[in-house]
C-alpha cells in the first residue's frame, strides 16, 4: 500500500449562482513513502485545493483518502489535529510567519501546541535546522527585516520542526527570484534525500518541478 492514496476524489465549491463548480473530479494519486512529487497546472485548476485535502484542511465531497494506511475520511477532528501537528508539515505560499515573533520563535511555534515551552531535543533540532537552511545568523530578527529567501527558509524550518513524515509546499518559490528559488529547490531535495521526508509540492514553476522525482499535471480535475 502506498503512503498516500487518493481514490476518485471529488471537490466542488459554490459558484455564486446556486450551482457547484467542480474543482477536483475523479482525481487519483498514489505517493510512496519517501517520494518527492510535484503537481503543476495553470491557475484555478485546484492545486491548492488538492494540497489542502492532503493536509486534512479540507474534506473531499467524495472519494477516499488514505494516509499511511489510515482512512482520513473516517477520523474525527481531534485525530486530524494530531495528524497536522505530528505527521504533516505545511509550507505556505505567503509563508504565514507571525510578524510579532522572531524567526527563531516562528520556527519553534508548532512545538508549543504540545507544551508551553519547547523541549531540549526540540531546541537542538531547531538549531540543526536553521544551520542546515543557512539562517542561523538571522534567527533573532523579525520577519519584516528578512528577505524573501530568508522568510522561505524560516517557513521551511517551521514546517520541519515536528519531524513530519509528509511535507506539503504550496508554491514555495513563487515569490522568489531565480537564484533564491533554485536554493529552496535544492533544500527540498536535500530534505527528501537526507531525512526521507515525503514531499508534495504544487507549483507553476517547471524549473522547480524538474527537481521532483515524479511530476503530475492537474487538468480538468484530474492528474
Amino acid at each position: 500500500m502506498a503512503y498516500i492514496e487518493l481514490n476518485n476524489i471529488q471537490k466542488g465549491f459554490a459558484d455564486g449562482n446556486g450551482g457547484i463548480r467542480k474543482v477536483l473530479d475523479g482525481l487519483n494519486l498514489k505517493v510512496e513513502q519517501g517520494d518527492f512529487v510535484a503537481v503543476t497546472g495553470v491557475s484555478g485548476t485546484g492545486k491548492t485545493t488538492l494540497l489542502n485535502i492532503l493536509g486534512t484542511l479540507l474534506q473531499p465531497d467524495g472519494g477516499t483518502y488514505q494516509l499511511g494506511g489510515e482512512c482520513i475520511n473516517d477520523v474525527d477532528e481531534r485525530r486530524l489535529l494530531q495528524l497536522r501537528n505530528r505527521q504533516i508539515g505545511f509550507m505556505f505560499q505567503d509563508y504565514r510567519l507571525l510578524p510579532q515573533l522572531t524567526a527563531w520563535q516562528n520556527v519553534l511555534l508548532p512545538t508549543l501546541v504540545v507544551s508551553k515551552t519547547p523541549r531540549a531535543e526540540e531546541v537542538t533540532w531547531a538549531e540543526e535546522l536553521v544551520r542546515k537552511m543557512g539562517i542561523d545568523h538571522v534567527v533573532q530578527q523579525l520577519p519584516e527585516t528578512l528577505s524573501g529567501g530568508e522568510k522561505s527558509r524560516v517557513a521551511l524550518c517551521r514546517a520541519l520542526i515536528m519531524r513530519p513524515q509528509l511535507l506539503l509546499a504550496d508554491e514555495p518559490t513563487g515569490q522568489l527570484d531565480s537564484q533564491h528559488a533554485d536554493e529552496v529547490a535544492q533544500l527540498l531535495k536535500d530534505v527528501n534525500r537526507e531525512w526521507g521526508t515525503t514531499i508534495v509540492v504544487v507549483t507553476h514553476s517547471e524549473r522547480l518541478a524538474r527537481n521532483a522525482r515524479q511530476k503530475f499535471t492537474l487538468k480538468e480535475g484530474k492528474l
